[in-house]
């Protein structure tokens, strides 16, 4: 125990102590607020710059119902020949909407047609789309002699009441907070496993590379190696993403209490109605604000939180051990890519679950399953426990997980063992069996 405890001590101090660990540690809050700010100075750019669309509709059908905004710009130039139009769109705009001159209204069905060299985005096509259905829509309940007024004035917009069998009110929009939430903790268990698996890997193809195993072999026994490099990477791994959580947390603080009033003050110098009409929307945000906290404060948040450190723990106590396997296996880490992939599919499958399965039916039986799976367990169950899972699942499933981690440790002892010491071959499947018989 105690050589386990020296080399667990010396796998974290080398890695809190390495220049790359620290400034990456405090620089990666600061890389991160930084992509966020340009991303939405970006994304304020392209508000500011409306996309300009030139439109030549030769029966003066459609261009009374095509309204610019801020994303598009319509431009008319149906007084000018159709060639010189369709010259100086190619020029000057983006593209231009030809609406052809048609005996009928219901000919424009296929007929609109929109000439640009560059491809247009799915919203443009289908809001253009939208218009043309629209008035073809009104021109057959003209043709069949419907009041299009008194159609319009007896569409009703309902909504939903939602609640629950004790007679409480439910919110729209929890179930999206519920997967947030879940899908959170999962992708975090998974960008740790990943990153600090090949942490794992890369300390033992480098100490094996430069034969400094052979001397550390001589004292301690591989099994203790093993997992003293996996347990010293992890700790390192905790204490970064913990300064990670308090720095972000402080950064977030900071831009609240200085932008915050500075932002509400400009928001209500705007006496605009579109103002108006975003501080209505808050205001009944505002009141429902009560029922959210309290649909939160239902949520177990407990069994959240206590469920991911132990599926923290076991996941990535289950995959740094095959890391491990491959580091002691390979000479660099090129020839360790053959053997990452099996380890990564997992990884990939359980998030695609999360996001496509537990998102859409959270107790079905292909959520129930993969949450059971200790190979997706640790990032399943993560996503499905915000919408309530029975205790008695999430008992089996850490026992499966932490099951399957002594297994799977026993087996990458054994590679770990034989391959910390072979040099100059690559190693294949068929010989990774084999040395788990040795």
């Amino acid at each position: 125990m105690n050589k386990l405890l020296l080399i667990v001590q010396r796998e974290f101090i080398a890695k809190v102590r390495n220049k790359s660990f620290i400034v990456m540690t405090f620089l990666s809050p600061l890389i991160f607020l930084g992509m966020s700010f340009l991303i939405g100075y970006l994304a304020s750019i392209n508000k500011d710059e409306a996309t300009k669309i030139a439109v030549y509709d030769q029966g003066n059908v459609l261009k009374g119902s095509l309204k610019s905004n801020k994303e598009t710009a319509y431009t008319d130039l149906s007084a000018l020949p159709f060639n010189v139009a369709k010259d100086t769109a190619s020029k000057s705009y983006e593209g231009l909407l030809f609406v052809p001159k048609t005996a009928s209204v219901q000919d424009l069905k296929e007929k609109v047609e929109y000439i640009s060299d560059e491809s247009a985005s799915a919203e443009f096509i289908f809001d253009i789309e939208e218009v043309v259905d629209s008035i073809l829509t009104q021109d057959n309940l003209q043709a069949n002699n419907l009041d299009i007024a008194k159609i319009e004035k007896a569409k009703v917009e309902s909504s939903l009441k939602l609640s629950k069998y004790s007679g409480d009110v439910s919110l729209k929009g929890i179930n999206e907070i519920k997967i947030g939430l879940g899908f959170l903790f999962g992708y975090l268990i998974m960008m740790f496993i990943i990153i600090y698996g090949n942490f794992v890997m890369r300390s033992v193809i480098e100490e094996k590379t430069n034969r400094i195993i052979e001397i550390v072999i001589s004292s301690v026994k591989p099994f203790q190696l093993m997992m003293g490099k996996i347990i010293g990477n992890s700790l390192a791994g905790i204490l970064q993403f913990a300064i990670w959580a308090i720095v972000g947390i402080s950064i977030f603080l900071v831009a609240t209490t200085f932008f915050g009033a500075e932002t509400a003050a400009s928001s209500m110098s705007k006496a605009n109605p579109e103002a108006m009409k975003l501080a209505a929307q808050n205001s009944g945000f505002m009141t429902k604000l009560p029922l959210y906290l309290n649909e939160f404060r239902n949520l177990p948040i407990a069994t959240i939180i206590i469920s991911f450190i132990f599926y923290f723990i076991g996941g990535y106590f289950l995959y740094s051990s095959l890391y491990a396997a491959i580091g002691a296996a390979v000479d660099n880490e090129t020839d360790s890519q053959q053997f990452l992939l099996p380890i990564i599919m997992p990884l990939m499958l359980g998030v695609y679950i999360g996001f496509f399965t537990v998102a859409n039916d959270p107790h079905g039986n292909i959520a129930t399953i993969f949450s059971m799976i200790p190979f997706t367990s640790p990032i399943v169950m993560l996503m499905r426990i915000p919408f309530g899972v029975p205790v008695w699942q999430i008992i089996v499933s850490l026992i499966l997980l932490f099951g399957t981690f002594i297994a799977v440790v026993w087996f990458a002892s054994k590679i770990y063992r034989v391959g910390i010491l072979m040099y100059g071959k690559k190693p294949t499947w068929k010989e990774l069996y084999k040395w788990l018989k040795y």
